[in-house]
């Protein structure tokens, strides 16, 4: 078997009441509205690294994360796997700064951020975060193609 490259990052969903904290993400290819989140540092946990990132990217302490699935990406090509570990809470305390490293933090109605700019694998996830349950959804890369192949759910 050949070497595989892990790369692991977190994303965690704010949720007060019916809206959720989103970034204004308006840099690189990665633009759109996103949940706070970023890659884990070794050998930091997964959920160490969410909260973390949430502190750095939006000035908030959060607590008592519960964890909502895993997306992934994997291209079988270059032998990449990339797994986002995904959170919500709706615990948090803290003030906003008037703009973060990764955008502008906002609180959005969750019926309404559906209507916003997402990156495809952001909406693909975002209704499940407030399910019951968890989610496991991987995407192959079709390198030839550079864009997103086979696309596999598994909600429990």
């Amino acid at each position: 078997m050949s070497h595989v490259n892990y790369k692991i990052w977190t994303v965690c969903m704010i949720q007060d009441g019916d809206k959720v904290l989103l970034l204004d993400r308006q840099h690189d290819h990665f633009k759109g509205y996103i949940p706070p989140g970023g890659k884990v540092e070794f050998p930091e946990s997964i959920v160490e690294s969410a909260i973390r990132e949430v502190k750095e990217e939006t000035g908030l302490e959060v607590s008592n994360l519960i964890y909502k699935g895993l997306y992934e990406y994997v291209n079988p090509v270059t032998s990449d796997r990339y797994m986002i570990f995904n959170y919500i809470t709706k615990e948090f305390h803290g003030e906003l700064p008037v703009d973060g490293p990764e955008g502008k933090a906002v609180w959005v109605n969750i019926e309404e951020a559906y209507t916003l700019p997402m990156q495809e694998s952001i909406r693909r996830r975002f209704p499940l975060f407030f399910k019951d349950g968890t989610f496991e959804i991987q995407v192959q890369w079709d390198q030839e193609e550079n864009k997103e192949g086979k696309v596999t759910v598994v909600y429990t």
